[in-house]
């Protein structure tokens, strides 16, 4: 897979998880370290985007 592929794959989960974390929010029956681990989660990805972006 190249570097363009691989990222944009990972822009797409990132922006899901967005999504997913967007919805959990508004349930109050969501418990917040589930909201952390999907944070956490998001954040994994936007640092690997950001590594594979320098190169």
């Amino acid at each position: 897979m190249s570097t363009d592929a691989r990222i944009r794959e990972l822009s797409e989960r990132h922006k899901r998880l967005e999504v997913t974390i967007d919805d959990k929010r508004k349930s109050p029956s969501t418990p917040d370290q589930e909201i952390l681990d999907l944070k956490r989660k998001k954040l994994r990805i936007k640092d690997e985007i950001v590594s594979l972006k320098a190169g």
